[in-house]
């Protein structure tokens, strides 16, 4: 009998997210169906009452609205059971506190996952980690369902939040306004203009008759753009 991992191929970028109805701790979700016209950043955590997620469930619940006000939801998945999953977030709001953090309350549904269908169906089970608890995975859906970014750590790393935001904005600002971010970019900083389509356009541009563009070459312009257009 094939088993789940021979049968369904791990999502990749560009791809649609693939499809599943859940219960969570916030009732049950159809994804991403639920999120269309959103953002969502999908991700799993290895098992509940443990440090690490501990500290990083935390973390996405205090930065909960910054994401929000990017239109991004977040949604989290580990392999333990509902049960399981209302107990631990009561415990983190009423005695855990860590870096300035107390009573932090975790607003965002939690994906019960004790199938691991889920799991399995988004490569979130790595085998050279553990066959029985999620990586750390994290999926950026776009507010059409596709699937844009992917990040993988094993089960001893913890995420660096400032990055997952960075990653989003940097998404968002491309599509906006069809560009891309060089090497550590950060919102404000100047972007790349995409190669000119043309012999002719890329004399232009060099030539510095395009308003607001800096060119180094023919292949590697620049632009800067307002931050509050972000």
């Amino acid at each position: 009998m094939e088993t789940i991992e021979q049968t369904v191929a791990m999502p990749r970028i560009g791809e649609k997210a693939p499809e599943f109805k859940a219960i969570t701790t916030q009732g049950e979700i159809n994804f991403p169906a639920d999120y269309k016209g959103k953002w969502v950043i999908l991700f799993s955590h290895p098992a509940d009452f443990t440090p690490v997620c501990t500290s990083e469930f935390m973390t996405f619940a205090k930065r909960e609205q910054e994401f929000n006000s990017r239109n991004c939801q977040l949604v989290g998945l580990s392999v333990d059971g509902l049960y399981s999953h209302i107990a631990w977030l009561r415990t983190i709001k009423d005695k855990i506190e860590f870096n300035g953090m107390k009573n932090i309350e975790v607003k965002f549904p939690l994906i019960e996952d004790i199938t691991m269908n889920v799991a399995k169906r988004y490569g979130m089970i790595q085998p050279g980690e553990s066959s029985t608890k999620a990586v750390r995975a994290v999926f950026f859906i776009d507010p059409k369902g596709i699937i844009r970014a992917i990040i993988y750590y094993p089960l001893s790393l913890s995420r660096n939040f400032d990055e997952l935001m960075r990653a989003l904005i940097a998404m968002q600002t491309a599509d906006k306004f069809n560009v891309a971010t060089p090497a550590d970019w950060q919102p404000g900083d100047e972007v790349i203009v995409p190669p000119a389509g043309s012999c002719g356009q890329a004399k232009e541009r060099m030539d510095a008759q395009v308003t607001g563009i800096k060119c180094y070459d023919w292949f590697f312009c620049t632009k800067e753009l307002e931050i509050e257009k972000v």
